[in-house]
């Protein structure tokens, strides 16, 4: 979206960033679908981050996905009905359950992680190595720049 060449619009930045996040998040979905597995984006999301960080709150998990405390509740009840997930008291907090991945967990995050694989690849076919470092890096210096604007 240019007015001249080599000119952008930065109009549309906030739009063109919203339509990556999303066409990304059909991609991977897609994937899922056709690799039989039933979940969604936000289920992903959450085995990736317990692969990641190991044990966490479902309040912590909520922050960190941008996402409802009671969907996430509702979420994790889903994940932990297909033995995904585990939650068991928090030693510090009485109030709160810790969540972790089960065994089953675990594995199906190492057979989800391809699918992940493949939706970046869609995303980025074309793109030298080049191109995509410096993509990256972009999207990081962005992100850094927005990270203290609360």
């Amino acid at each position: 979206m240019s007015s001249a060449p080599g000119q952008h619009s930065l109009s549309n930045f906030g739009l063109l960033l919203r339509q990556v996040r999303d066409g990304l998040a059909r991609r991977l979905e897609h994937e899922l679908t056709a690799g039989g597995h039933d979940l969604n984006l936000t289920q992903y999301l959450v085995l990736k981050h317990l692969a990641a960080r190991g044990e966490t709150t479902a309040i912590e998990l909520a922050r960190h996905l941008d996402h409802n405390p009671g969907a996430m509740t509702r979420l994790l009840d889903r994940l932990q009905a297909k033995g995904y997930v585990e939650r068991r008291p928090h030693g510090a907090d009485r109030r709160a359950l810790l969540v972790s991945l089960t065994g089953e967990g675990r594995g199906m995050w190492e057979t989800l992680q391809a699918c992940g694989r493949r939706a970046i690849g869609a995303a980025l076919q074309g793109l030298s190595a080049d191109e995509t470092d410096a993509l990256l890096r972009t999207l990081e210096r962005v992100r850094d720049n927005l990270s203290g604007a609360q």
